[in-house]
């Protein structure tokens, strides 16, 4: 069977058979698959009324096991200091975070779940995990595991360490 990025990849054979394509068809096969794939992670959030940027930055909270600095979040969820607070002053609204003062630091604080966001994410991850088996759900065992490996080694090439 046959994908979309193989019908352009033909187009550009037959216009530049110089070309070598391999790179280009895995590149974009990435691209498409992670926008099918943030599509449908949306609609799921979507679904329980989060955007994925709550599910972000409540998720990173909660597998941290404990409260963050503003700078450890924000490098955590990879985005600048500015949207992070814009995000946590609406977490804040909304009840699911809190920001506490650091004891004996008066210039450092830390972003808190609350009750209610902890229930939130604890509740919405394990649906979460369900959508995402059922995304991959085309691939067995061993392929998952290769695709693991693989995604792995092309990350880390990039320099996405920790």
């Amino acid at each position: 069977m046959r994908d979309s990025v193989d019908h352009f990849l033909d187009q550009w054979a037959a216009q530049r058979s110089d070309l070598d394509l391999e790179a280009m068809g895995a590149v974009a096969r990435l691209l498409r698959l992670s926008r099918l794939v943030n599509a449908q992670v949306g609609q799921y959030f979507a679904e329980h009324s989060m955007e994925t940027w709550e599910f972000d930055v409540l998720a990173t909270l909660r597998r941290s096991g404990r409260p963050l600095t503003p700078k450890e979040l924000a490098a955590s969820v990879m985005i600048s200091s500015a949207a992070l607070t814009n995000r946590v002053d609406r977490l804040d609204d909304s009840g699911y975070v809190t920001r506490q003062a650091v004891p004996h630091d008066r210039r450092s604080l830390h972003i808190a779940l609350t009750d209610k966001g902890r229930e939130l994410i604890d509740k919405t991850v394990e649906g979460h995990v369900r959508n995402q088996r059922k995304i991959i759900s085309s691939l067995n065992g061993n392929d998952c595991d290769e695709l693991n490996r693989v995604l792995r080694t092309l990350l880390i090439s990039l320099g996405d360490t920790r």
